[in-house]
């Protein structure tokens, strides 16, 4: 009992040392995002002292307190809600209730924990009578890469059949790929893989990434260096999770924070990412571009040079071939400069990009639209989201 009692107060009086943190001015409700802030970097720290004295994992408390936005598929008045398995994967279906006049467009959504996302995958299918599907992918550590990108490459094949379009009357030319934050780094990767399959290039009309994390190649990009320390998104927990991901090797984490992670065989690549040639002006300030330093980690993992891992890595002649896209940026999120560079490539080969730069905007917003702290930012994200769903879609 005196043991609990000591890391509730530690962890209390860490909260109050982060609540007063300072924060850029113009972020929308202030004292929320506070408080959010103030609670992922106490359970950061708390994750990090119970992981030293073998107490629990460092990701283990970030999963833990995740199930307490998990809802159960629960169908209404509007729309049917159903938990079931495609190519042995767990996925959750929304299938409207109401009769289609025609066939329905299909929105397959990829976030980590689907059930968590219940609320707003419900009020699109709602909305547009679409039929969404989120998958429930496996999750680092204990299925590190490429876990994750294969059973989401499964089961969007496994939907995309014929057969299984018919059952649930989805439009083959009606489907979009989505998803936020880690779910928009698989979305772009699986839409870059299936626009590039023969087989499935002609079924996906369009994707829309959240906020997406695209490459970790250069982790001292500007958005990296002006909010490492959040709000809400933290460069340390983030690359922690990240390396986590591709392999359980806490000298990858130390080398990541240096950006010294990267092998010598690397080097082409960070033509793709290069900020200071696909950053517009107003964000490269007054950053000058370091080249990070390569070789210095002694381990080699192949995964840090698979595109399959960072959807920038891919050449412009493999992005050509991507379908009409939504990018939602935030201006005070590490990951912003992720998103602008992807827009300018993308762009640059032809790809029609509707881009959405919400000034006043931190990571993870569309998160917090339930539970006991929403955000208005993430209602009105959610909102454009789904307009631009029923003008494109």
């Amino acid at each position: 009992m005196g043991y609990k009692s000591l890391c509730f107060g530690f962890s209390c009086i860490l909260f109050a040392y982060f609540l007063y943190s300072p924060i850029p001015e113009n972020i929308e409700e202030p004292w929320k995002v506070r408080y959010l802030d103030a609670t992922v970097k106490v359970v950061s720290y708390m994750a990090t002292l119970f992981e030293n004295i073998g107490l629990m994992k460092y990701e283990k408390l970030f999963s833990t307190s995740s199930v307490f936005y998990i809802t159960q598929a629960v169908s209404d008045e509007n729309v049917t809600v159903i938990d079931t398995y495609f190519s042995n994967i767990p996925v959750r279906l929304y299938v409207p209730k109401r009769k289609p006049e025609r066939k329905r467009p299909a929105v397959i959504y990829i976030h980590g924990e689907i059930k968590a996302y219940d609320n707003m995958n419900r009020l699109t299918s709602n909305k547009l009578g679409a039929v969404v599907l989120g998958i429930n992918y496996r999750l680092a550590p204990k299925y590190p890469f490429p876990a994750a990108l294969d059973d989401c490459v499964s089961v969007t094949k496994f939907f995309l059949q014929d057969k299984v379009l018919a059952k649930y009357r989805v439009d083959p030319t009606r489907i979009c790929i989505m998803g936020d934050s880690s779910g928009g780094t698989l979305a772009a990767t699986v839409t870059q893989l299936l626009r590039n399959d023969p087989e499935f290039r002609n079924r996906i009309k369009a994707q829309a990434l959240i906020y997406p994390g695209l490459q970790m190649i250069d982790t001292f990009l500007p958005s990296h260096r002006e909010y490492a320390h959040g709000p809400i998104l933290i460069r340390e927990v983030m690359l922690k999770l990240l390396s986590l991901y591709v392999a359980n090797d806490s000298s990858l984490i130390q080398a990541s924070l240096r950006n010294e992670h990267m092998p010598e065989e690397s080097r082409h690549l960070f033509k793709f990412v290069n900020w200071s040639d696909f950053l517009p002006e107003k964000y490269k300030k007054n950053h000058v571009y370091t080249a990070p330093v390569l070789g210095k980690l002694n381990a080699s993992y192949p995964a840090l040079v698979d595109s399959r891992l960072f959807p920038l890595l891919v050449n412009d002649s493999q992005l050509q071939n991507l379908p009409l896209t939504y990018i939602v940026t935030c201006e005070h999120d590490l990951l912003r400069d992720d998103g602008l560079i992807y827009i300018t490539r993308l762009r640059n080969v032809g790809v029609q990009v509707i881009h959405d730069h919400i000034e006043e905007g931190v990571h993870g917003a569309i998160s917090f639209t339930t539970g006991s702290v929403v955000l208005q930012l993430g209602f009105k994200i959610r909102s454009r989201y789904i307009r631009w769903l029923e003008e494109n879609l």
